[in-house]
């Protein structure tokens, strides 16, 4: 059975709003999952992490919003990371050696049974016994 909450790691936002990937494939492939996940009534879990991700590569929070503003309110769930979903991620990236981020959000989408999406198969191959991952066009 098919998810109904998706979490999509930041790169994928960062995708579709750079339009990035050879002649923008990753932002158009971007695009549709939303497209489609908007489509088939499934919501997107956006943490404050994602939001912290995306104000790190240099977004300002009315950019932030405006890349959110294209899913109705009723298609978001926002979440914070709890302090002991950091503790767990901080210990999981240092013993895996794998970004502080991608243990957070595989934690978060463990935490919420929801469907992970990511294009960094390095290190959420490293996280497959916490959450499993699926490339935006494994979903489109």
């Amino acid at each position: 059975m098919q998810k109904k909450l998706f979490l999509l790691d930041t790169q994928i936002w960062v995708d579709h709003y750079l339009e990035r990937g050879p002649e923008g494939i990753y932002g158009k492939q971007a695009l549709k999952l939303i497209l489609k996940v908007i489509a088939d009534d499934i919501k997107i879990l956006f943490s404050n992490f994602n939001e912290r991700e995306l104000k790190g590569i240099g977004l300002a929070q009315t950019e932030i919003n405006s890349l959110l503003s294209m899913i109705k309110p009723e298609h978001i769930k926002r979440v914070s990371v709890t302090k002991s979903q950091f503790v767990e991620a901080h210990k999981l990236a240092k013993q895996r050696s794998i970004p502080l981020g991608d243990a957070i959000h595989a934690i978060i989408a463990r935490d919420y049974n929801a469907q992970m999406v990511s294009r960094d198969e390095k290190d959420f191959r490293k996280l497959k016994d916490i959450t499993a991952f699926k490339k935006p066009e494994d979903l489109i």
